[in-house]
């Protein structure tokens, strides 16, 4: 009978450990906390009026700080690290990696400002082993775009080259506020990536987010990418897709199309002192921006469509 009682004893025991380390996971523990930083844009060159490329480091510093401050899931930039001179990412990479988190960016046209015989170089620099890819978090599924995969700035190949001078050139016939030499396009390689990705996550059940560098909506018509429009309607066909995040206007923006948030984040490199950053948390229903400097916070509701 003792032996029988002790074999009870050691079962309920058992089962209690179990159960201590099976605690099921609140609302909060599944929310997801982002931070974001756009336009750093260093270097070491003299200050113009609105741009104040020296002292980025120090901005970038404190923004890291501030990320470091509380457990996120992974931070991003958001384009444009450098200003120019490849020598430039050896000054703020170093800083960028004093981040605890896991830690992703996004190709913009300055990060290209570089000789001609580095730019192969640039997406490893920054720590990139693709120019466009994607990673799941949750149910969530994050697609990073190129905008400078057709541009004067990042298209490094002949056959983007000429890609890049094929679609210039069409858009010239009707000569969009967008057709500046500074922006760039997706090539229909990406653009086929982009929706063999939504189609996935469709299958997934996940949510949708992009990244990119250049915005596609907004009040500022200037800064879209070249074929914002294409890119457009192709999104507009997933109902799962809930944000759009970008940088380049430095000046920020938002919009809202079909239920999706198309935000521009400000850039850092405009403000003497102040610094520009965010802590975006996405919960079941909202995504939360806690806007640090000049970035405004906001709330933003996740529609079902």
């Amino acid at each position: 009978m003792a032996l029988l009682q002790k074999i009870k004893l050691i079962l309920i025991l058992v089962t209690l450990i179990g159960c201590g380390s099976k605690e099921p996971k609140t609302s909060a523990d599944q929310d997801l906390a982002i931070g974001i930083i756009a336009d750093c844009q260093y270097c070491y060159c003299e200050s113009t009026p609105s741009r104040f490329y020296k002292n980025s480091p120090a901005k970038l510093q404190n923004a890291v700080d501030g990320l470091n401050s509380s457990p996120l899931d992974y931070a991003i930039h958001l384009g444009d690290f450098i200003d120019r001179d490849f020598s430039s990412f050896d000054t703020v990479g170093p800083i960028w990696n004093t981040l605890k988190t896991k830690k992703y960016q996004v190709l913009g046209n300055h990060d290209f400002s570089v000789a001609d015989s580095l730019k192969p170089l640039v997406p490893h620099k920054m720590n990139l082993k693709q120019r466009y890819y994607s990673f799941v978090e949750q149910d969530w599924r994050f697609i990073v775009l190129d905008g400078n995969d057709l541009s004067y700035q990042g298209a490094i190949t002949p056959e983007k080259l000429a890609q890049t001078d094929s679609l210039f050139t069409l858009l010239s016939k009707s000569n969009p506020p967008n057709l500046q030499t500074w922006n760039g396009g997706l090539s229909q390689e990406q653009l086929e990536w982009v929706e063999s990705e939504l189609k996935l996550a469709q299958q997934n059940k996940e949510n949708v987010g992009f990244y990119c560098h250049f915005p596609v909506l907004g009040e500022d018509k200037v800064h879209r990418l070249w074929n914002s429009p294409q890119f457009l309607s192709l999104i507009d066909q997933y109902s799962n897709v809930k944000f759009y995040f970008n940088g380049h206007n430095h000046n920020g923006d938002y919009a809202e199309r079909h239920g999706v948030h198309y935000l521009t984040f400000k850039g850092m490199v405009d403000t003497e002192i102040t610094s520009a950053f965010a802590k975006v948390r996405i919960t079941k229903d909202s995504i939360l921006v806690q806007g640090h400097g000049r970035e405004p916070s906001r709330s933003l509701k996740i529609s079902v469509r």
